[in-house]
């Protein structure tokens, strides 16, 4: 085991009552005050998290359109400079190499946003598909990032910039926007269902931010948060972790990202695959689960319908927000009817359960 990479962040957590954890290979914070109180600020007021562990890779040249619509399933020629679009990489089996952002800095130059664990893997299948036009570099290490989200979120960022932050629309951004006097990539998107801005920065750029908009949103009740309740919002609102809901062996289609695969554009990696499982219809599917009998439906549990077994958890918690026990389950598509009971294996005793619909929450406009 290598030592945990940190960001620029880390000696800030202490002064927060950080608790870190070891998340692929980053010392993150995983809570602060706690995952509960942190959930709720979010969906109420406002949280910051610093996401500076995910990856930031640069694709630049003449060929740089055609490169990238070969690699993703998304229609990258539809995005017009200023734009932002969530996408898929995937193998010529229609399993996912990553999901991530694909942001149009300008003509003929993209900035790519990926997981933080698939950094190495991303990188390595861009460079196999590289043609002699296109530039891939990896700009990681130059970029933190901070994602401040919640209902308050744009009137507390307002008070520390005097750029208009309601001009910016979801899947937009602006660059070097003035905050706090540092310069930001500023971005309208996250990862929590709720409302809110990404902050690309340099290192010490990043620093000076999270300590200003914590100070300045103090009395808001805003406060930082953790990958805890990151998760625990994602999974509310249904947003796929790679990993759990995504995978080498989860196709895009069976995650529900029918948005993200534009069968109609040019060849891509994997369409052929893609195409065949839409005709035929997938194998799988990502079903919603309310738990009947009391238990949680964690990630690996396995899902019966009377006795067969047809699929497992891919995210389970108690909902901070509906104060139930709910989960996400990749399933026989046969058996994805809403309604439908099933068990869920859990300590070797199986449980009650039934199929919903999701998202299990959406915030209202």
């Amino acid at each position: 085991m290598g030592e945990l990479k940190r960001t620029p962040l880390f000696e800030s957590y202490a002064n927060f009552g950080g608790k870190t954890i070891d998340f692929g290979g980053w010392e993150l914070p995983v809570q602060f005050a706690g995952i509960k109180d942190e959930h709720e600020a979010v969906r109420t007021k406002a949280g910051l998290f610093d996401v500076s562990h995910m990856g930031e890779v640069h694709v630049t040249g003449s060929g740089s359109l055609p490169f990238l619509q070969k690699m993703m399933t998304n229609d990258i020629s539809k995005i017009k400079e200023g734009q932002a679009q969530y996408t898929a990489m995937c193998y010529e089996d229609g399993g996912t190499v990553d999901d991530l952002l694909t942001y149009k800095l300008a003509e003929d130059d993209y900035l790519l946003v990926v997981n933080a664990a698939n950094i190495e893997k991303d990188l390595e299948w861009l460079n196999r598909f590289k043609t002699d036009d296109v530039m891939i570099e990896d700009l990681s290490d130059e970029y933190a990032l901070l994602a401040f989200q919640g209902p308050l979120a744009q009137e507390v960022l307002q008070r520390l910039t005097e750029f208009d932050l309601s001009s910016v629309k979801p899947f937009r951004f602006e660059q070097d926007v003035e905050i706090f006097g540092q310069k930001v990539l500023l971005s309208r998107t996250g990862y929590t269902g709720e409302d809110g801005f990404e902050l690309y920065a340099s290192p010490e750029a990043a620093i000076a931010l999270w300590e200003a908009i914590l100070t300045e949103g103090k009395e808001d009740g805003v406060v930082p948060a953790g990958l805890g309740c990151r998760d625990t919002l994602r999974f509310e609102a249904c947003l796929a972790l790679y990993g759990q809901e995504l995978g080498e062996t989860i196709t895009p289609l069976e995650a529900g990202l029918n948005f993200v695969v534009k069968l109609a554009k040019d060849d891509f990696n994997g369409k052929e695959a893609l195409a065949a499982q839409k005709e035929q219809g997938v194998p799988r599917k990502l079903i919603g689960i309310e738990m009947i009998d009391k238990g949680i439906p964690r990630h690996g549990y396995l899902v019966y319908h009377q006795d067969e077994l047809i699929g497992s958890v891919t995210t389970g918690t108690q909902s901070p927000t509906l104060k139930k026990n709910i989960g996400l389950a990749l399933v026989a598509t046969e058996f994805a009817e809403l309604g439908t009971e099933v068990e869920i294996e859990i300590r070797n005793k199986r449980v009650k359960a039934k199929f919903v619909e999701t998202p299990f929450y959406k915030r209202s406009n």
